[in-house]
């Protein structure tokens, strides 16, 4: 029985608009009982958020299926053993959350005042990242405090046109810092992996199928998963052949949409 890590934007939706043939894809794999978990980079939403995203633009679905690239941040975190302390923050309510429920004092960057040194600096996207908390990131990265990156995307389609993302903040950090974090987000085999084993199945049997073939492909690939290019996103049928070339990734399956991806399953 194969699995399935789906991307979300560019893929099933784009902003708040729904992509032709998502819902029905959905459907297609509930009837069928495959396995899949919506693996997303973005850090600023909530599982219970991105369910209800999804849900707004006809889509069935439920947190559980959710992995966030602030959920892995905090698992990633769980295993890295840190010593006891504080883990700043530089993110929105779905990173201030993950790292919450996973039993860490989450401490925001604008409010960490007279905190002598955290065990980890925790950045995702912020869109109110000023100054100060830059300033608090790299006092103490500099300390001995780990770098985490929930994700690298430079920038972000949404509805239309790209805006700064994660990595943009992130590369004022580590240029500060002097220090490089540990990123989490795709292609990173970080998320990747707590993917893999949400499913519970061998990778050879998951499809990774993503708009993206920087980070969906590139990710699935080197995690061993088969993969598949949707042309409904950052590739279309005008670019793909380009982008193949310039990055470097051969997908296993190249579909229009995502019916046409269930079509070629059977």
């Amino acid at each position: 029985m194969p699995g399935f890590l789906l991307d979300l934007d560019g893929t099933l939706y784009h902003g708040d608009h729904p992509i032709p043939y998502a819902a029905e894809f959905i459907g297609w794999l509930k009837e069928r009982r495959y396995p899949y978990v919506y693996v997303t980079n973005n850090s600023s939403r909530t599982p219970e958020q991105v369910a209800d995203h999804l849900r707004k633009t006809g889509i069935d679905a439920a947190a559980q299926e959710v992995l966030t690239s602030s959920q892995a941040a905090a698992l990633y975190l769980k295993d890295a053993s840190l010593p006891p302390g504080p883990v700043l923050y530089i993110g929105e309510e779905g990173l201030r959350q993950a790292l919450t429920e996973a039993g860490f004092e989450a401490v925001p960057a604008d409010e960490a005042g007279q905190l002598d040194k955290a065990a980890a600096v925790v950045q995702g996207i912020d869109r109110s990242f000023s100054y100060g908390k830059l300033l608090a990131a790299v006092r103490h990265i500099r300390r001995g405090a780990l770098s985490v990156l929930t994700n690298p995307d430079h920038l972000l389609p949404w509805n239309g046109e790209l805006t700064p993302g994660a990595g943009s903040i992130g590369a004022a950090i580590e240029r500060s810092s002097e220090t490089a974090p540990v990123v989490i987000g795709k292609p990173s085999p970080v998320i990747m992996r707590y993917a893999v084993e949400r499913l519970g199945l061998p990778p050879e049997e998951i499809w990774a199928v993503g708009d993206n073939l920087g980070t969906d492909i590139r990710g699935g690939a080197d995690a061993g998963c088969r993969t598949a290019l949707v042309l409904t996103g950052l590739a279309t049928e005008e670019n793909v052949s380009e982008q193949i070339a310039r990055i470097g990734v051969q997908p296993e399956l190249v579909c229009r949409h995502l019916m046409e991806l269930a079509e070629r399953i059977g």
